[in-house]
């Protein structure tokens, strides 16, 4: 008997020994939605859409209302993330080039520091990418929306070691994909954003599109749940966030607020700080480094981003002076830069005679094609003028706290002459830093701009911005 209970009592020991070495560091999943945009949930904003989840999150966690992703396009915005790096510095600047074997992915690092890994969902990041996880569920097992297998990541993880989750929806990319276990959104209540013609086909595909936001929402409410019951939320970091703004006109592959912003909550209540919110400015590549801080895993040189943890424990505080943002190709030829600061956007555009209608998904959207009918009528308002702008402006600079929706471009008006030149050199001085560079044959249009139609030219790709200074070879 007294044999029986030793050995009991020296396995519950050291079962008790593992989990409190796992939980000596805090586990970390982080959420990323597929082209949503940044106002369009509830603690955002949108009183349309159903999102109790997510605003629970935000009120039981920090949300933050200046964050912005590098780039308005997916792969390589979420190559940011992965790196740390802005995209022309990591050698996947354009929509689906993977990132060189050569990078240092953060997750790796987490790795091979004692946490364990896994990716489940949308995986755009490339092949060497893998290296990076444990577990990889790629999007072919986890559903029409990429969430089906996060509970059970979180179920069957191992007890002894710390976690990091990437959890990668698909949602809300297009094409929409219905969900019966949901109260289907209704399109005469929908918030239809400027850019828009206001229509029954664009409110069609914009309760569509809030449909796939609320089914991302239900799963969050799950990993939520299982959190708790697993007695681990409070030493549990969940962050959510999306990669660049919703798929329609004038957001997706834009440099403005609807293209770049992304909503951003961090709930972790070991920190202490509940609904509070956090103005400072802050960059997608500061994500890896702050992560890798909370983890106390060793900085990384190559990353270009800076940890924001101080902001955990004083939200209200300043953070960054400037954030710098890009547009290469996707689907469609394009260079562009964007530099702001808490009060004024600057954008340079190095093809100005090219028109930025949005991505092919949204060219071949109802709403683009209620755009179409509405500019046949001579019915279209400025901002959806500006959808078909050709020749675009090579300049553009935006009063960000009179113009929310970027409409008036003050790059031409003399008393702002002298922020147009500060902010010009803040971004070229960023550029040079960084190996940014002006490829003069860049990747062509594969597609045609208003029908979407693919074009006669062959699918081949041009020079990669940053290349020829060697940028993404991860020095």
């Amino acid at each position: 008997m007294k044999l029986a209970f030793f050995i009991t009592f020296l396995a519950f020991a050291v079962t008790r020994g593992i989990e409190s070495n796992a939980q000596s560091r805090p586990n970390i999943i982080l959420i990323i939605a597929d082209d949503l945009g940044w106002n369009d949930l509830g603690c955002y904003g949108n009183p349309a859409v159903r999102t109790p989840n997510i605003d629970r999150m935000a009120k039981d966690g920090i949300k933050f209302n200046n964050v912005f992703v590098t780039s308005s396009s997916c792969s390589p915005s979420r190559s940011s993330i992965i790196t740390g790096r802005y995209p022309h510095s990591t050698g996947a600047a354009e929509l689906h080039t993977p990132l060189p074997a050569g990078m240092t992915f953060f997750p790796e690092i987490l790795k091979r520091n004692g946490y364990y890994t896994a990716q489940a969902g949308k995986w755009h990041e490339g092949p060497h990418t893998r290296r990076a996880y444990d577990t990889l569920i790629t999007a072919a097992r986890s559903g029409v929306g990429g969430e089906e297998m996060w509970l059970a990541l979180l179920k069957d993880r191992p007890n002894d070691k710390p976690f990091f989750f990437w959890f990668a929806a698909l949602d809300a990319h297009r094409p929409w994909q219905p969900d019966s276990a949901l109260q289907p959104h209704d399109p005469s209540k929908v918030i239809v954003p400027p850019a828009l013609a206001d229509t029954k086909e664009t409110r069609e595909d914009l309760a569509a599109y809030y449909n796939e936001i609320a089914r991302l929402d239900r799963y969050i409410g799950q990993i939520n749940d299982e959190l708790q019951r697993q007695g681990i939320a409070e030493n549990t970091v969940v962050i959510f966030m999306s990669d660049n703004g919703r798929p329609f006109p004038g957001s997706k592959t834009r440099m403005n607020n609807a293209g770049v912003k992304t909503p951003f909550i961090i709930k972790w209540p070991q920190s202490g700080k509940k609904g509070r919110e956090c103005n400072g400015l802050i960059s997608a590549v500061d994500i890896a480094p702050t992560l890798l801080e909370i983890a106390k895993a060793p900085p990384v040189p190559s990353i270009q981003g800076k940890s924001f943890t101080s902001l955990f424990k004083d939200p209200g505080q300043s953070f960054r002076e400037y954030v710098f943002t890009e547009h290469n190709w996707h689907d469609y030829e394009a260079y562009e830069r964007a530099v702001r600061t808490k009060d004024f956007l600057y954008i340079f555009n190095a093809r100005p005679q090219f028109s930025n209608q949005g991505p092919r998904d949204a060219v071949n959207s109802p709403s683009f094609k209620s755009l179409l009918a509405a500019r046949e009528k001579g019915e279209l308002t400025t901002p959806q003028k500006d959808i078909f702008l050709a020749p675009r402006p090579a300049e553009e600079l935006y009063d960000l706290n009179k113009d929310k929706d970027q409409v008036n471009n003050l790059a031409s008006d003399s008393r702002f002459a002298a922020m147009k030149k500060k902010l010009s050199g803040v971004l070229t001085r960023w550029q040079n830093e960084t190996g940014d560079t002006q490829p003069v044959g860049l990747t062509p249009d594969w597609y045609d701009r208003i029908t979407g139609e693919k074009t006669d030219k062959d699918k081949v790709r041009g020079e990669m911005p940053g290349k020829s200074k060697g940028a993404g070879n991860g020095m």
